[in-house]
């Protein structure tokens, strides 16, 4: 099994900090993007669970961090849109069935 060839230092000072910099960038989008996922799991856990206020509240602020890296970039807007749209669906028809 062959293993993943070494990257290669790169010879231009600019190279090098480009490569410090996606280190960088790379750690900060991964830690955004499980934070999203995140947000949106604990609202359909309450929802699965059945907890409406519960549900509610998770799902507001959801919502901005939907919202934050969606203008960040690390997920298109449309996804995030798309994910709020179903979240929100999910959270009404909770609260349709209480009622």
């Amino acid at each position: 099994m062959a293993s993943k060839p070494k990257k290669k230092n790169p010879r231009l000072a600019s190279g090098r900090k480009r490569a410090r910099q996606n280190v960088k960038l790379n750690a900060a989008n991964t830690s955004l993007r499980s934070k999203y996922r995140t947000a949106v799991k604990n609202v359909e856990k309450a929802v699965l669970a059945g907890d409406k206020t519960k549900a509610t509240e998770l799902f507001a602020k959801a919502q901005s961090v939907l919202d934050t890296i969606a203008d960040k970039g690390i997920f298109h807007k449309n996804k995030a849109a798309r994910d709020k749209s179903r979240l929100s669906a999910k959270v009404k028809a909770l609260a349709v069935a209480a009622a």
